[in-house]
């Protein structure tokens, strides 16, 4: 996790504290965003702390009795961040415009920002052409504070109730990502945000730590999905061997003619059949025997 988005989680996790949390406290709410180290965990908390304060943000401290020894407690009080002016510099409202008019909400106006200075109406001088839109679901901002708060939720994903313990959320390739514990399947999980029906019920405290979980960085386009992975062996001729390791992100197994056998963990067998269909008859899908008939009648459709 980098410096940034650490310092939007502690921010976060201190604004919904309904009273003063402990350092380590914020530690086990923030799973993964610091070292376990004692000592080196001490120091980036106290960099983060002076940093906040640094651009304003008013960081409440008292004593909590409540532990043994007592420690220092901290949060952030809503009355006294709520609201408060925002001023820019101009270097600064100079990289909000641009970034404001490069990418926007998708179905929001900017009205917000544009108060701010941030995003030009329409027909404005030095005004930018949009590049891209960032979707917005209704769903995320229910499923951020879940996570932040250690919530359980439940959920319509694929026209099955799922009861999940939100640990965090990631945009990647155009889509948002839900990564979390999955009660009643009792495994880590991945949801895309915008397959989820209907309202995110909140149900209680989460029970279970902080895991990581998949990154959808990381994921090829046939490792999504909600289903159980299927292992896939595929067989790709020596010509294209080294390329497709590659582009599947595994060494594969050489055979003596210099082809390789890609072993594979599918859950979208869709995705499966376009990687195959990239290498033309240079690759065949070895087993199994099912997914190798589909792709088989698939292509014969096609013809």
């Amino acid at each position: 996790m980098d410096k940034f988005e650490r310092l939007l989680n502690l921010t976060a996790a201190l604004l919904s504290a309904s009273h003063p949390l402990s350092a380590n406290e914020l530690r086990e709410r923030m799973a993964g965003a610091y070292s376990e180290d004692k000592t080196a965990f001490r120091r980036m908390f106290e960099r983060d702390k002076a940093d906040l304060r640094a651009i304003g943000v008013p960081i409440e401290v008292s004593t909590l009795y409540r532990l043994d020894p007592p420690v220092e407690g901290y949060r952030i009080p809503a009355r006294a961040y709520v609201g408060r002016d925002v001023r820019f510099d101009p270097d600064e409202l100079a990289a909000l415009h641009l970034a404001t008019n490069l990418v926007r909400l998708e179905g929001g106006s900017g009205a917000g920002l544009a108060r701010l200075g941030g995003a030009a109406s329409a027909g404005a001088a030095g005004s930018v052409e949009e590049v891209g839109e960032l979707p917005f679901h209704d769903s995320l901002g229910k499923l951020v504070a879940a996570a932040v708060g250690r919530r359980e939720v439940s959920f319509v994903y694929r026209e099955a109730e799922r009861r999940v313990e939100p640990w965090r959320s990631s945009f990647h390739r155009g889509h948002w990502y839900l990564v979390g514990w999955d009660v009643g399947h009792g495994e880590e999980r991945m949801f895309r945000v915008d397959r989820i029906d209907g309202e995110v019920e909140e149900l209680g405290d989460a029970s279970r730590p902080v895991g990581e979980g998949p990154d959808p960085r990381t994921l090829r386009p046939w490792e999504f999905g909600a289903g159980e992975a299927v292992e896939v062996r595929v067989l790709v001729d020596a010509d294209q061997a080294s390329w497709a390791c590659h582009r599947a992100g595994v060494d594969g197994e050489r055979q003596p003619d210099g082809s390789v056998v890609l072993t594979l963990q599918v859950r979208d067998a869709a995705a499966l059949r376009s990687f195959v269909v990239e290498f033309l008859e240079h690759a065949e899908v070895v087993d199994p025997d099912r997914l190798r008939d589909e792709v088989k009648a698939w292509l014969e459709a096609l013809v």
